[in-house]
C-alpha cells in the first residue's frame, strides 16, 4: 500500500500529455505567439509530437499550477502579461509574453533534462518583471 501511494504521489508531479490537439490551433489565435504546446491545468496539448525540451517546459507549467492552486497560476499570468502590455507599454506582443515569470522560469530550464527532479518549490518567485 504505502508503494501505491508513492507512486500516486509521484505520478502527480505530471500533466497528462495530447498530442495533435487542433484546440491548440485555435487558441494561437487569441496569443500574441503561435502555441505549439499549453498547459491548461493536469492537462498539456500540444498540435504534434510532444519533444522531450516541450515535456520539460509543460511541466514546470504544471508545477507551477500546482503550487498556486491552479487559479493563482491563472491569475498571476494574466496579471504580469498584462502589466508588460500596458503597464510597461509592451503591447500584446512576444515581448510581454516572454516576460511573464512562469515563461521566464520555464524558458530558463526547460534544457536542463535533471531540473525537474531538483526543482524547489516556488522556483518561480526568483524571476522578476522586466522593465
Amino acid at each position: 500500500m504505502g508503494q501505491t501511494l508513492s507512486m500516486e504521489k509521484q505520478m502527480s508531479k505530471f500533466p497528462l500529455f495530447v498530442e495533435n490537439s487542433k484546440l491548440v490551433k485555435y487558441l494561437s489565435y487569441l496569443s500574441p505567439i503561435e502555441i505549439w504546446a499549453i498547459t491548461l491545468g493536469p492537462i498539456v496539448l500540444c498540435r504534434g509530437r510532444i519533444s522531450q525540451r516541450v515535456r520539460r517546459h509543460e511541466t514546470i507549467h504544471y508545477q507551477q499550477y500546482l503550487e498556486t492552486f491552479f487559479i493563482g497560476f491563472i491569475l498571476i499570468y494574466l496579471y504580469d502579461f498584462l502589466y508588460q502590455a500596458i503597464i510597461n507599454r509592451k503591447g500584446f506582443s512576444k515581448e510581454a509574453y516572454l516576460s511573464i515569470r512562469f515563461e521566464q522560469e520555464a524558458y530558463a530550464k526547460d534544457e536542463d533534462f535533471l531540473y525537474l527532479r531538483f526543482r524547489k518549490k516556488y522556483a518561480w518567485l526568483k524571476y522578476k518583471l522586466r522593465e
